[in-house]
């Protein structure tokens, strides 16, 4: 499989805006896709946050992914230093995540808010910057806790271009950035991964191969899912990703003349139900 790369020029310059910014906030909220919590974090991030910066990671899209993963990855990154996480998706209970958010932005910023206060500054607003991949969600992320249409949105990577400021309330500031990827993703399978979430320009790699991979992974975790899915008879989850995506192509009438497999229209299909938790809430890791 070719390597999947895409980083365009305005990205540079938001890995800019994020270094200059940093010294005005108190804490970083990243959000992560929940399907793939690890491939969508950004490593640029951790070399400009490092250990810099408290962090509260949002597994976003938690609907859509295997909650028994979720749960792991959830634990996971609760038990790194200086780190809380939470899961989200846009149908949550609001009052509930404002109120878990704000308590562990309380916790994570006490020893400044302490040394604030003995300098005599009792009103302490918390500021917070708005951090992720392109299209994991963070402008629906604070349209939903604003209560508003704060952030522009959209289902393509690259919607928002610039930094802008959102008072929540007296207690809370929150600087939306953004998407940003890194120049060259050194796994192949992040590449797969994160081109199967959206959060990479889908003109930029090949989906045949894309899917190819995604079969090959639901035949090994999640057999169950792709069978009832797509109909397929049990014995062909031992054949071959190849043969298994030319079946449910024929299953679902994605042919050219001469009965000819139509793969460009049938791996858009699998694509597009991977991506919309028609095939079930499937975590890639």
């Amino acid at each position: 499989m070719a390597t999947i790369q895409w980083f365009p020029g305005h990205m540079a310059k938001t890995k800019r805006l994020i270094q200059e910014q940093l010294k005005l906030v108190d804490v970083v909220i990243e959000l992560v896709d929940a399907r793939l919590p690890v491939s969508s974090r950004n490593p640029l991030l951790d070399q400009l946050v490092g250990g810099k910066k408290p962090r509260v990671i949002i597994l976003n899209k938690e609907d859509l992914a295997d909650p028994q993963r979720t749960a792991y990855w959830v634990n996971y990154f609760n038990q790194q230093s200086d780190c809380r996480a939470f899961p989200f998706n846009a149908t949550i209970n609001k009052k509930q995540l404002i109120s878990q958010l704000k308590a562990a932005l309380m916790d994570l910023t006490a020893e400044k808010r302490e040394r604030m206060a003995k300098k005599g500054i009792r009103k302490q607003t918390i500021r917070c910057m708005i951090v992720g991949i392109p299209n994991v969600g963070k402008s629906t992320f604070i349209n939903i806790i604003a209560g508003k249409k704060a952030a522009q949105t959209g289902d393509k990577p690259g919607v928002t271009r610039g930094t802008q400021w959102i008072r929540l309330d007296a207690d809370l500031e929150l600087l939306d950035t953004p998407g940003i990827l890194w120049p060259k993703f050194e796994d192949e399978m992040v590449g797969f991964r994160l081109a199967l979430s959206g959060a990479v320009s889908d003109e930029v790699f090949d989906q045949d191969e894309v899917v190819l991979k995604l079969i090959a992974f639901l035949k090994e975790r999640y057999p169950k899912q792709l069978q009832e899915r797509f109909k397929l008879e049990e014995e062909l989850l031992a054949a071959e990703p190849i043969e298994i995506l030319e079946q449910i192509g024929k299953n679902r009438g994605c042919l050219l003349k001469g009965g000819r497999i139509d793969y460009t229209k049938v791996s858009r299909g699998i694509m597009i139900d991977f991506r919309q938790a028609k095939i079930g809430r499937i975590t890639l890791e």
